[in-house]
Protein backbone atom coordinates (compact mmCIF):
# COMPACT_ATOMS: atom_id res chain seq x y z
CA UNK A 1 0.00 0.00 0.00
CA UNK A 2 1.70 3.52 -0.84
CA UNK A 3 2.33 4.96 1.96
CA UNK A 4 0.85 8.60 1.52
CA UNK A 5 -2.36 6.48 1.25
CA UNK A 6 -1.63 4.82 4.52
CA UNK A 7 -0.56 8.11 6.32
CA UNK A 8 -4.45 9.05 5.27
CA UNK A 9 -6.06 6.00 6.54
CA UNK A 10 -4.07 6.33 9.92
CA UNK A 11 -4.57 10.04 9.95
CA UNK A 12 -8.56 9.49 9.76
CA UNK A 13 -8.85 6.85 12.24
CA UNK A 14 -6.96 8.87 14.77
CA UNK A 15 -9.31 11.57 14.05
CA UNK A 16 -12.35 9.46 14.40
CA UNK A 17 -10.95 8.05 17.80
CA UNK A 18 -10.40 11.66 18.75
CA UNK A 19 -6.84 11.65 19.07
CA UNK A 20 -3.72 14.04 17.70
CA UNK A 21 -0.88 13.23 15.65
CA UNK A 22 2.31 14.27 17.62
CA UNK A 23 3.30 17.64 18.02
CA UNK A 24 -0.57 18.60 16.66
CA UNK A 25 -2.88 21.07 18.80
CA UNK A 26 -6.81 20.58 18.79
CA UNK A 27 -8.81 23.58 18.40
CA UNK A 28 -10.37 23.58 22.03
CA UNK A 29 -6.59 22.77 23.78
CA UNK A 30 -5.49 25.61 26.56
CA UNK A 31 -1.64 26.37 26.42
CA UNK A 32 -0.29 26.03 30.15
CA UNK A 33 1.11 29.91 31.25
CA UNK A 34 2.91 30.53 33.96
CA UNK A 35 2.25 34.36 34.94
CA UNK A 36 4.98 35.33 37.77
CA UNK A 37 3.82 38.46 39.50
CA UNK A 38 6.21 40.82 41.80
CA UNK A 39 4.36 41.66 44.71
CA UNK A 40 4.76 44.03 48.12
CA UNK A 41 4.82 41.97 51.32
CA UNK A 42 1.48 43.42 52.23
CA UNK A 43 -0.60 42.01 49.30
CA UNK A 44 0.58 38.61 50.69
CA UNK A 45 -3.03 37.37 51.73
CA UNK A 46 -5.13 39.32 49.30
CA UNK A 47 -3.11 38.43 46.07
CA UNK A 48 -2.66 35.06 46.96
CA UNK A 49 -6.60 35.32 47.09
CA UNK A 50 -6.42 36.77 43.90
CA UNK A 51 -4.36 34.39 42.70
CA UNK A 52 -6.34 31.95 42.79
CA UNK A 53 -10.40 33.60 41.33
CA UNK A 54 -7.54 34.37 38.64
CA UNK A 55 -6.84 30.52 37.99
CA UNK A 56 -10.18 29.52 38.27
CA UNK A 57 -11.17 32.16 35.43
CA UNK A 58 -8.49 31.80 33.27
CA UNK A 59 -7.68 27.26 32.75
CA UNK A 60 -4.28 26.71 32.17
CA UNK A 61 -2.45 29.47 33.65
CA UNK A 62 -1.24 29.15 36.94
CA UNK A 63 -0.52 32.61 39.09
CA UNK A 64 3.41 32.12 40.68
CA UNK A 65 3.87 35.36 43.72
CA UNK A 66 7.13 36.58 44.60
CA UNK A 67 6.78 38.66 47.66
CA UNK A 68 8.78 40.86 49.08
CA UNK A 69 9.28 44.32 50.03
CA UNK A 70 9.11 46.57 47.35
CA UNK A 71 12.65 47.91 47.30
CA UNK A 72 13.98 44.64 47.19
CA UNK A 73 11.61 43.73 44.16
CA UNK A 74 12.39 46.94 42.11
CA UNK A 75 16.31 45.75 42.94
CA UNK A 76 15.59 42.30 41.69
CA UNK A 77 14.30 43.79 38.65
CA UNK A 78 16.99 45.58 37.52
CA UNK A 79 19.44 43.16 38.04
CA UNK A 80 16.74 41.42 35.26
CA UNK A 81 14.51 39.07 37.09
CA UNK A 82 12.16 38.05 34.72
CA UNK A 83 8.57 38.01 35.71
CA UNK A 84 5.39 39.69 33.88
CA UNK A 85 3.50 41.59 36.29
CA UNK A 86 4.63 44.30 39.19
CA UNK A 87 2.92 45.70 42.43
CA UNK A 88 4.58 48.14 44.71
CA UNK A 89 3.27 49.42 48.19
CA UNK A 90 4.65 53.01 46.71
CA UNK A 91 5.44 54.74 43.72
CA UNK A 92 9.01 55.47 44.29
CA UNK A 93 10.02 51.68 43.84
CA UNK A 94 7.71 51.54 40.79
CA UNK A 95 9.96 54.21 39.63
CA UNK A 96 12.94 52.77 40.41
CA UNK A 97 11.93 49.55 38.09
CA UNK A 98 10.66 51.97 35.71
CA UNK A 99 14.30 54.05 35.46
CA UNK A 100 15.98 50.64 35.04
CA UNK A 101 13.84 49.85 31.79
CA UNK A 102 11.63 47.04 33.46
CA UNK A 103 8.17 48.09 33.49
CA UNK A 104 6.39 48.02 30.19
CA UNK A 105 2.79 49.60 30.48
CA UNK A 106 1.49 52.99 32.43
CA UNK A 107 1.66 52.14 36.09
CA UNK A 108 -1.71 52.01 37.47
CA UNK A 109 -3.09 53.07 40.71
CA UNK A 110 -4.85 49.93 42.09
CA UNK A 111 -5.43 50.71 45.61
CA UNK A 112 -4.79 52.79 48.85
CA UNK A 113 -4.09 51.45 52.79
CA UNK A 114 -3.24 53.42 55.97
CA UNK A 115 -1.31 52.90 58.92
CA UNK A 116 -2.05 52.01 62.50
CA UNK A 117 -0.07 51.43 65.18
CA UNK A 118 0.10 47.57 66.78
CA UNK A 119 1.26 46.27 70.36
CA UNK A 120 1.41 42.99 71.62
CA UNK A 121 -1.96 41.67 73.18
CA UNK A 122 -0.87 42.11 76.60
CA UNK A 123 0.52 45.15 75.89
CA UNK A 124 3.54 45.42 78.22
CA UNK A 125 4.64 49.00 77.83
CA UNK A 126 1.24 50.17 78.32
CA UNK A 127 0.74 51.97 75.47
CA UNK A 128 -2.75 53.77 74.62
CA UNK A 129 -2.34 56.23 72.29
CA UNK A 130 0.68 57.48 69.32
CA UNK A 131 2.18 59.69 71.37
CA UNK A 132 2.93 56.87 73.85
CA UNK A 133 6.03 56.06 71.03
CA UNK A 134 8.03 58.50 72.68
CA UNK A 135 7.90 57.37 76.30
CA UNK A 136 11.34 55.87 77.69
CA UNK A 137 12.47 52.32 77.10
CA UNK A 138 9.79 51.52 74.87
CA UNK A 139 10.84 48.88 71.83
CA UNK A 140 9.88 50.28 68.28
CA UNK A 141 10.49 48.58 65.62
CA UNK A 142 10.26 49.89 62.30
CA UNK A 143 11.78 48.73 58.32
CA UNK A 144 14.52 49.44 56.75
CA UNK A 145 14.90 52.89 55.22
CA UNK A 146 14.05 51.94 51.64
CA UNK A 147 11.00 49.97 52.32
CA UNK A 148 7.81 51.52 51.63
CA UNK A 149 6.56 51.01 55.52
CA UNK A 150 9.23 52.88 56.67
CA UNK A 151 8.64 56.08 54.40
CA UNK A 152 5.40 56.30 55.26
CA UNK A 153 5.79 56.08 59.00
CA UNK A 154 8.62 58.62 58.78
CA UNK A 155 5.87 60.97 56.98
CA UNK A 156 3.47 60.31 59.50
CA UNK A 157 6.21 60.90 62.42
CA UNK A 158 7.36 64.17 60.35
CA UNK A 159 3.64 65.15 60.55
CA UNK A 160 3.51 64.64 64.06
CA UNK A 161 6.59 66.78 65.09
CA UNK A 162 5.26 69.50 63.31
CA UNK A 163 2.19 69.38 65.50
CA UNK A 164 1.65 71.50 68.42
CA UNK A 165 0.35 68.68 70.58
CA UNK A 166 3.36 66.69 69.86
CA UNK A 167 6.37 68.80 69.43
CA UNK A 168 9.10 68.75 68.02
CA UNK A 169 11.24 66.45 69.63
CA UNK A 170 8.66 63.47 69.15
CA UNK A 171 10.13 61.94 66.17
CA UNK A 172 14.10 61.84 67.78
CA UNK A 173 12.25 60.31 70.72
CA UNK A 174 10.22 57.75 68.77
CA UNK A 175 13.46 56.50 66.66
CA UNK A 176 16.00 56.92 69.73
CA UNK A 177 13.21 53.76 70.90
CA UNK A 178 14.51 52.16 67.79
CA UNK A 179 15.56 48.80 68.70
CA UNK A 180 15.34 46.80 64.65
CA UNK A 181 14.82 47.74 61.05
CA UNK A 182 13.19 44.76 59.37
CA UNK A 183 13.60 43.64 55.62
CA UNK A 184 9.82 44.40 55.23
CA UNK A 185 6.25 44.58 56.74
CA UNK A 186 5.15 41.03 57.48
CA UNK A 187 8.60 40.78 59.39
CA UNK A 188 7.83 44.08 61.36
CA UNK A 189 4.61 42.68 62.35
CA UNK A 190 5.87 39.33 63.40
CA UNK A 191 8.10 41.34 65.28
CA UNK A 192 5.41 42.17 67.61
CA UNK A 193 3.17 39.32 67.44
CA UNK A 194 6.02 37.34 68.83
CA UNK A 195 6.98 40.35 72.01
CA UNK A 196 10.16 40.83 70.84
CA UNK A 197 9.31 44.59 70.32
CA UNK A 198 6.40 47.02 72.52
CA UNK A 199 5.42 48.41 69.12
CA UNK A 200 5.36 49.03 65.18
CA UNK A 201 3.58 51.14 62.38
CA UNK A 202 2.10 48.79 59.61
CA UNK A 203 -0.63 49.30 57.09
CA UNK A 204 -4.20 48.47 58.49
CA UNK A 205 -4.63 45.20 55.81
CA UNK A 206 -1.42 43.67 57.87
CA UNK A 207 -3.79 43.16 60.84
CA UNK A 208 -4.74 40.27 59.28
CA UNK A 209 -7.48 37.23 60.32
CA UNK A 210 -4.07 35.42 61.69
CA UNK A 211 -2.69 37.76 64.19
CA UNK A 212 -5.53 39.79 65.45
CA UNK A 213 -5.86 38.44 68.78
CA UNK A 214 -2.56 38.69 69.33
CA UNK A 215 -1.95 42.34 68.58
CA UNK A 216 -3.48 45.53 70.07
CA UNK A 217 -4.60 48.08 67.22
CA UNK A 218 -3.71 51.80 68.37
CA UNK A 219 -5.30 54.48 65.43
CA UNK A 220 -3.34 56.94 64.30
CA UNK A 221 -5.23 60.27 64.18
CA UNK A 222 -5.83 61.29 60.73
CA UNK A 223 -4.77 64.37 61.05
CA UNK A 224 -1.42 62.65 61.28
CA UNK A 225 -2.07 59.20 58.76
CA UNK A 226 -0.52 58.97 55.77
CA UNK A 227 -2.43 57.67 52.34
CA UNK A 228 0.07 54.66 51.06
CA UNK A 229 -0.66 54.55 47.12
CA UNK A 230 -0.02 51.10 45.34
CA UNK A 231 0.86 50.78 41.12
CA UNK A 232 0.77 47.98 39.36
CA UNK A 233 2.18 47.66 35.66
CA UNK A 234 3.24 44.71 33.62
CA UNK A 235 7.09 43.85 33.28
CA UNK A 236 9.00 44.80 29.94
CA UNK A 237 9.67 41.68 28.21
CA UNK A 238 7.20 39.51 29.82
CA UNK A 239 6.46 35.65 28.80
CA UNK A 240 2.85 36.46 28.56
CA UNK A 241 2.14 39.67 28.07
CA UNK A 242 -1.45 39.18 26.98
CA UNK A 243 -1.79 37.32 30.11
CA UNK A 244 -0.36 39.88 32.49
CA UNK A 245 -2.63 42.53 31.19
CA UNK A 246 -5.49 40.41 31.92
CA UNK A 247 -4.53 40.23 35.56
CA UNK A 248 -3.97 43.51 35.82
CA UNK A 249 -7.29 44.10 34.99
CA UNK A 250 -8.46 41.56 36.87
CA UNK A 251 -7.33 43.32 39.52
CA UNK A 252 -8.88 46.95 39.11
CA UNK A 253 -12.59 44.53 38.36
CA UNK A 254 -15.29 44.81 40.66
CA UNK A 255 -14.43 41.93 41.49
CA UNK A 256 -11.11 42.04 42.13
CA UNK A 257 -11.63 45.47 44.25
CA UNK A 258 -13.62 43.43 46.82
CA UNK A 259 -10.72 40.70 47.02
CA UNK A 260 -8.63 43.45 48.27
CA UNK A 261 -11.57 45.52 50.07
CA UNK A 262 -12.13 41.81 52.06
CA UNK A 263 -8.50 42.41 53.36
CA UNK A 264 -8.43 45.52 54.47
CA UNK A 265 -7.35 47.94 51.93
CA UNK A 266 -8.94 50.73 50.67
CA UNK A 267 -10.48 51.90 47.32
CA UNK A 268 -8.53 52.90 44.51
CA UNK A 269 -7.14 56.20 44.89
CA UNK A 270 -9.30 59.53 44.07
CA UNK A 271 -7.30 62.25 42.13
CA UNK A 272 -6.34 63.97 45.09
CA UNK A 273 -4.88 60.71 46.58
CA UNK A 274 -2.71 59.28 43.47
Amino acid sequence: MPYKRLFLILFLLCWLAGCSLPGATTSGATEAVTLTVFAASSLTDAFTELGQVFEGQHPGVTVQFNFSASSDLATQLAEGAPGDVFASANTRQMENAAVAGRIASEPVNFLTNRLVLIVPADNPAGMETLADLANAGVKFVTAAPDVPIRGFTDQMLDKAAADPAYGLEFKTAVLTNLVSEEANVRQLAAKVVLGEADAGVVYKSDVTPDITDQVKVIEIPQVLNVVAVYPIAAITDSASPETARAFIEFVLSERGQAVLAKWGFGPRPSNDES
